[in-house]
């Protein structure tokens, strides 16, 4: 195992850029699926069918495609908006860290916006008509009973998603983030030792989603802690 003391600092170090990633793309992949389910069950027809087209595009194109359109696509709309500004302008870089967050946040969305649609409709329509009966506006009954029960109800799926989002990280090496993987190319280049090295990224990962595996098992006890006596 010497071969890796001179490697431990660039795993580390990618392993928390992967943290990052991971946490930037939660975020965006949580608000897209939000916005993504809220526009399919629009009382509206061009909401729905944008909800759709969303859910079509980004489920059936591969994860690998869009990071690579969406990094050199966003390069080259931004240099040409700055171009028009600024003629002096030759090209725009887009920082690797957003456009791999963006990328995934968009793919995964998707799913979740399938995940939260689900969810939203799995609420009792009893308790929509008694937060109606009470005098709640729409966006109190989305605050104060829809969004509470829904996410008890999306955890689970919620979970997987969580896990798909953190092995996706491993696409943006190849636009140049230095992530694990991106630290594991390096380091077989150096040392020959493809299998090692791989290995130690695999091991990685493999840390990481075992703890966000007992996070996820730990939110749903919390969240369904009130059923526990009526079992």
């Amino acid at each position: 195992m010497d071969i890796l003391d001179g490697w431990w600092g660039a795993f580390f170090f990618g392993s928390l850029t992967v943290l990052e990633v991971f946490l930037a793309s939660l975020v965006l992949a949580t608000f897209f699926g939000l916005i993504g389910s809220t526009a399919k069950l629009s009382d509206k027809r061009f909401l729905r069918f944008l909800g759709k087209l969303y859910t079509v595009v980004f489920r059936g194109t591969p994860e690998l495609i869009v990071v690579l359109l969406v990094y050199f696509g966003s390069a080259v709309v931004l240099t040409r908006i700055a171009h028009a500004f600024d003629p002096d302008v030759k090209f725009v870089d887009v920082p690797p860290f957003w456009a791999g967050a963006c990328s995934i946040g968009l793919v995964v969305g998707s799913y979740m916006t399938e995940t939260f649609r689900g969810a939203f409709l799995s609420v009792p329509q009893g308790q929509l008509e008694a937060a109606t009966a009470l005098g709640l506006t729409r966006s109190q009954t989305l605050i104060f009973v829809r969004l509470p029960q829904m996410w008890r109800l999306a955890l689970p799926n919620f979970g997987n998603h969580m896990l798909s989002i953190m092995k996706d990280t491993a696409l943006i090496s190849v636009i140049g983030l230095e992530e694990i993987v991106f630290v594991g190319q390096m380091a077989t280049t150096v040392t020959q030792k493809p299998f090692l090295m791989y290995m130690v990224v695999a091991l990685i990962y493999l840390l990481i989603t075992s703890a966000l595996t007992c996070l996820m098992n730990a939110l749903e006890y919390y969240a369904n802690r009130h059923m526990a006596g009526a079992r």
